[in-house]
C-alpha cells in the first residue's frame, strides 16, 4: 500500500490510449524474447538440415559419377579414387570424401595416411540401396554430419560405397545475422506501437466528442434505458448463451427473469428459433411462430477480427400483420383468378359455350364443381320475362369425371328450391351449408346422393344484369373447405362478369337468327324449273355468321336464262338486307333483257348511288357474276365485277375455268366498263358458279384452290346435286371463314323440232303467207288450241314490223316444255308501247289485244335492230275461249 491509501496499482495512467501503449509495450517485449528463442532453434534445424541435404548431393553424385564403379573394380582403386574424391572434396566444399570397399578398407581419404585402414562407425545400413544419414562429433572436425552411399553392379551385389561428411556451422553464425534484423523490428513495432496509441487516443477523444469515462457511463446508462423502452425485442446471444434480453424480447419469448445469462436450450423456445439464435447466421424477416405468436426476427453476427463472437436480434410480432398478409395474398389470388376468367369467359358470342367456360373458370381454383342452369328463352336469344322458372342446365365441370348432379339439358324448375322463386328473381346470391339444410333441393333422393357423395357446402348466385335475371351458376365444394362470406362476394363478382358474356351472347343469337332469318327470306326459296338449265344449289354460312353472299337463277325471254352469283362485304343483318337489294335490282335490270356487261354497268350504277349509311355501307366492294344462256344457240355471254370465274364440266368429263375479263367491284368508283365473254357450250356441260368464299378458305392459295375444285368435278357423277356435295367435301372445311354460295347448272339444248322461222319482205301480203305456214307448224306440234291466238299475235306484230320497221324482218317460233314464243325481229330499235286508245282512234289496240292473249311480252333489243317476243302458256292455264268476230269488233268501238 501506498501513501493515503490507495494501491500502487491505482497510481497506474488512466489513459485508455496509455493503457494500450504499455499493454503493447509488453505484448512486444514477449513477442522479441518468442522471436529470438524461434531463431535460435530456427539456426540450428537449418544448419542440421543444409548439411543433410550438401552430404546427401555430393555423396550421390559421386556414387553415381561415370568411373566410380570400374575404379572399385579395377585392381587399384585408390589410383583412380584418391584423386577423384580429393578434387569433389575441395569443389563442393565438405569436410571429406571417403570410398572403401564393403569390408570398411578405405580407398580414399582426404589424410592419405588413413588409406588402407578400416572405417569407423556403422555403414551396413547403406547396403539395403537407400542412403545412410547419420550426425556425429569429431575431434577433427568438430560437429558432422555424414551420408554414406552405397555402390552396386549391374546384379546387385555391393562393390563399394561412398562416404560424405560435413561440418555442421554453429548457431551463433546465424543468430549474428539475423540480430540486427529482429532488433529493427522490434523497434518499429515500439514506435508504431507508440504511434497507434496516439491516433487511437485521438481517435477516442474524437468519437466520444471528448467524453471522459463518466461521461461515458451516464452515456451507457441512457443507452441501457432506452434499449429496454423501446417496442421492439432486442436479444444479444454469444457462446450459446443469452447474455442480454431488453423487457420487450422477454415478453415475446416469456423468458424467466432469473437467470442472467441462461443457455439457448433452456429457455424452452421453439427448437427452429433456438436454432437460429444460437447459429449466429443473418437472418432477415424470418417468420417463427412463438406460442399463439408470429415473430418476425432480424439477426446479425457480432464479428471480432476474423470470428464470430456472438450475435444481436431483433423481434417484431407480427401476428396481425401476418393475418392481413393472408387476407391480402388470398384477395390477390382471386384477383388473378377474375382476371384470368375475364380472359377464358366469352371467347365466343355462343350462350352455350360461354356457360361452359364460366364454370370451366371456377374449378378447380375456387370451387370442386360448378353448375350453370339458364332460363330456357335465353338459350334461344330471346329476353327471359319476369317470373320465368323454366330453367335449363346449360354446363357442369368438377375437379373428377363422374358425379351424381344433374347432366347437361335436365329441367331444373327448382334447383335450389329457395333460390329460384324469391332469392334468384331477386337477384340474391346464397351460400348454403348442404348438410344443415334440407330444402335446397326438391328431390329428397337426389341430395342424399349429393350428401353421400360427399358435397357440403353450396353458393347459388344469379346471373344478373341490370335487372334481367338470366339463369343461375351453382358452385360446390366437397374437398375444399367450406365457402366463407368472402368467397360469397368472390362468387357474385365473376357470375356478374360472366353475366355480361352472357347476355352479349344471347343478343348475337337473338340478332344472327334474325340475320338468318332474312336471309333466308331474301335467297331464293326454290330455284324456278326452266327448260334450258337443269339447276342445283348450296349455301354455307359462315361461323362468324350469315353474310351477304346469293345467287338467282332468272328465266330470261325467247327461252334463256340468267345465272347470277353475287359477294356482298361483311356479315349480320346489314350484309343480308344489302344483297336482297342487288338480288332486286338485278331481277329488274334482267327484265330489260340487258347483255351482261350493260346489266353489271346498270348494277354499278345502282350501288354508287345507294345510301351509304342505309346498310353500313356493306355494298361497296361487293362483286357480282352474270352470264345469260341460249338453249338455241348453245351460246353463253357472261361477265364479272370483281367476282372469280365460273368452272365448266364438260360432257367429256374435263373441267376448264375460261379466263373472264374481271372488272373492279361494284360501287369502287372506277367507272370502268365490264367485258362480255362468249362461250359456245355443248348440251349437258355443267356450269358452276361460287363465291369467292369457297376458294380463300384457312388462307388456301387460289391456284391449289382451283386444282381441289377441279379435281372434285371430275370425280363427281356430273349432275348439278354431285358437283355441288363434290365441291364442298373437297373445299369447305367444318367450320367455314366465309360465307359460301354455290350454283352448278348443266345446259340444255332446244330440240330444232320445235324451232320455226321464217324471213320476211316488207310487203303486206307476206302476213297472210306467213299466218299460214305458222298455224300448219302449230298443228304439226300439236298445239292447235293456240293457233287462233297465235294467228292473232302474228298478224299483230308482223303487220306493226312491216309497217314501221326496218328490214331485215324475222319471224321465229320456239317450243319448249313449257312455253310458246314468238319473235318478230327487224333492224329497227323503235319499240312499240301498250296504251288504251280512245273512242275516236282509229289504231292502238292491237297491244292490248296481244297483252289479252299471251302471258307476257316484250322488247329485247340486239346489237342491231330489236325483237319484239310474246310468250304462250301451254299447260300452265286454260286456253281463253275464241271470242268471235262481234267481240273482237267491240274493243273498237261504234261511231
Amino acid at each position: 500500500m501506498s501513501e493515503h491509501g490507495r494501491p500502487r496499482w491505482a497510481r497506474l495512467p488512466r489513459s485508455l490510449a496509455t493503457r494500450v501503449f504499455l499493454l503493447q509495450l509488453v505484448v512486444i517485449v514477449v513477442l522479441a524474447g518468442a522471436a529470438l528463442a524461434a531463431l535460435v532453434v530456427q539456426a540450428r534445424q537449418r544448419t542440421t538440415q543444409e548439411a543433410y541435404d550438401r552430404s546427401m548431393s555430393v555423396a550421390e553424385s559421386f556414387a553415381n559419377a561415370p568411373g566410380t564403379r570400374a575404379a572399385m573394380e579395377s585392381a587399384d582403386p585408390s589410383a583412380v579414387l584418391q584423386p577423384a574424391a580429393e578434387q569433389t572434396r575441395m569443389k563442393a566444399g565438405v569436410a571429406y570424401v571417403v570410398a572403401f570397399d564393403p569390408n570398411g578398407i578405405r580407398w580414399s581419404h582426404p589424410d592419405p595416411s588413413l588409406i588402407g585402414g578400416h572405417v569407423s562407425g556403422a555403414f551396413a545400413p547403406a547396403f539395403s540401396g537407400e542412403p545412410f544419414q547419420e550426425t556425429f562429433d569429431s575431434t577433427l572436425f568438430g560437429r558432422a554430419v555424414d551420408t554414406t552411399v552405397a555402390v552396386f553392379d549391374p546384379a546387385g551385389k555391393p562393390v563399394g560405397l561412398v562416404s560424405v561428411g560435413i561440418q555442421v556451422k554453429s548457431v551463433q553464425e546465424h543468430l549474428q545475422a539475423q540480430l540486427p534484423v529482429l532488433f529493427v523490428a522490434t523497434g518499429a513495432a515500439l514506435v508504431l506501437a507508440a504511434g497507434g496509441s496516439a491516433l487511437v487516443s485521438r481517435r477516442l477523444r474524437r468519437q466520444t466528442h471528448g467524453l471522459g469515462p463518466a461521461e461515458m457511463t451516464r452515456m451507457y446508462e441512457h443507452h441501457d434505458a432506452v434499449l429496454h423502452a423501446v417496442r421492439e425485442g432486442v436479444v444479444i446471444t454469444g457462446d450459446g448463451r443469452l447474455q442480454l434480453a431488453n423487457d420487450e424480447a422477454r415478453r415475446l419469448l416469456d423468458l424467466p427473469a432469473a437467470d442472467p445469462a441462461p443457455r439457448l436450450d433452456a429457455l424452452g423456445l421453439p427448437p427452429d428459433l433456438a436454432a437460429l439464435l444460437g447459429s449466429g447466421r443473418t437472418a432477415t424477416d424470418e417468420v417463427h411462430p412463438v406460442g399463439e405468436r408470429l415473430l418476425a426476427v432480424n439477426q446479425r453476427p457480432v464479428r471480432r477480427a476474423d470470428r464470430t463472437d456472438g450475435a444481436v436480434a431483433t423481434l417484431r410480432d407480427t401476428t396481425e400483420l401476418r393475418t392481413l398478409a393472408g387476407r391480402a395474398e388470398t384477395a390477390h389470388r382471386r384477383l388473378d383468378l377474375l382476371y384470368a376468367a375475364g380472359l377464358r369467359i366469352g371467347t365466343t358470342l355462343d350462350v352455350t359455350r360461354t356457360a361452359e367456360e364460366l364454370a370451366r373458370a371456377a374449378v378447380p381454383e375456387f370451387a370442386d364443381y360448378t353448375t350453370v342452369e339458364l332460363l330456357e328463352p335465353v338459350l334461344e336469344g330471346a329476353e327471359p320475362e319476369p317470373g320465368s322458372l323454366r330453367v335449363r342446365r346449360t354446363a357442369r365441370t368438377g375437379v373428377r369425371d363422374e358425379f351424381p348432379l344433374y347432366p347437361l339439358g335436365h329441367p331444373v324448375s327448382t334447383a335450389p328450391v329457395s333460390t329460384i322463386p324469391a332469392d334468384l328473381a331477386a337477384g340474391r346470391a346464397l351460400l348454403i351449408d348442404l348438410a344443415a339444410r334440407d330444402d335446397w333441393c326438391a328431390d329428397p333422393d337426389h341430395a342424399r346422393e349429393l350428401l353421400d357423395f360427399g358435397l357440403h357446402s353450396l353458393v347459388s348466385v344469379p346471373l344478373q344484369t341490370g335487372d334481367l335475371v338470366l339463369g343461375v351458376a351453382n358452385f360446390w365444394r366437397a374437398e375444399q373447405q367450406p365457402f366463407t362470406a368472402e368467397d360469397l362476394a368472390f362468387a357474385e363478382e365473376l357470375a356478374l362478369r360472366a353475366a355480361v358474356c352472357l347476355d352479349n351472347a344471347r343478343r348475337y343469337t337473338r340478332e344472327h337468327a334474325t340475320a338468318t332469318a332474312l336471309q333466308r327470306s331474301l335467297l331464293p326459296g326454290e330455284l324456278p324449273a326452266h327448260s334450258a338449265v337443269e339447276t342445283a344449289w348450296r349455301y354455307r354460312p359462315a361461323e362468324a355468321g350469315v353474310g351477304g353472299d346469293w345467287f338467282d337463277v332468272i328465266p330470261l325471254s325467247g327461252a334463256r336464262v340468267a345465272l347470277a352469283v353475287g359477294d356482298v362485304v361483311g356479315h349480320g343483318v346489314a350484309a343480308a338486307a344489302t344483297m336482297g337489294r342487288l338480288r332486286t335490282a338485278v331481277h329488274n335490270f334482267s327484265a330489260l333483257d340487258l347483255e351482261p356487261d350493260e346489266l353489271l354497268a346498270q348494277l354499278d350504277e345502282f350501288v354508287t348511288r345507294m345510301d351509304p349509311t342505309a346498310d353500313g355501307g356493306a355494298a361497296t366492294g361487293a362483286t357480282c357474276l352474270y352470264a345469260v344462256y341460249d338453249p338455241v344457240t348453245g351460246h353463253c355471254a357472261m361477265a364479272s365485277a370483281g367476282h372469280p370465274p365460273p368452272a365448266l364440266l364438260h360432257p367429256d368429263g374435263t373441267v376448264h375455268v375460261p379466263e373472264l375479263p374481271v372488272s373492279p367491284p361494284l360501287g369502287t368508283g372506277t367507272a370502268l366498263p365490264a367485258e362480255t365473254l362468249d362461250l359456245r357450250l355443248d348440251e349437258g356441260t355443267l356450269l358452276v358458279l361460287f363465291t369467292d368464299g369457297l376458294l380463300q378458305q384457312r388462307r388456301r392459295d387460289t391456284d391449289e384452290a382451283f386444282d381441289l375444285l377441279a379435281r372434285a368435278l371430275a370425280g363427281s357423277d356430273g349432275t348439278p346435286e354431285g358437283a355441288c356435295t363434290a365441291a364442298l367435301d373437297a373445299l369447305l372445311p367444318e367450320r367455314p371463314d366465309d360465307d359460301v354460295a354455290l350454283l352448278a347448272a348443266r345446259t340444255r339444248c332446244l330440240d330444232p323440232d320445235k324451232i320455226a322461222e321464217w324471213h320476211l319482205e316488207r310487203d303486206p301480203a307476206s302476213v297472210s303467207r306467213v299466218r299460214t305456214e305458222a298455224a300448219a307448224t302449230l298443228e304439226r306440234w300439236g298445239l292447235e288450241h293456240k293457233v287462233f291466238a297465235t294467228e292473232l299475235i302474228i298478224s299483230e306484230l308482223v303487220t306493226n314490223t312491216i309497217r314501221y320497221g326496218t328490214e331485215p324482218v324475222r319471224l321465229r317460233l320456239l317450243c319448249d316444255d313449257r312455253h310458246l314464243i314468238c319473235e318478230v325481229a327487224d333492224g329497227s330499235s323503235t319499240s312499240p308501247h301498250l296504251r288504251r286508245a280512245a273512242d275516236t282512234d282509229e289504231g292502238g289496240r292491237g297491244l292490248y289485244l296481244v297483252a289479252r292473249f299471251c302471258e307476257r311480252w316484250g322488247t329485247r333489243y340486239l346489237a342491231r335492230g330489236k325483237i319484239i317476243w310474246v310468250e304462250q302458256a301451254l299447260a300452265a292455264q286454260e286456253p281463253p275461249a275464241e271470242p268471235d268476230a262481234d267481240a273482237l269488233l267491240d274493243q273498237w268501238g261504234d261511231l
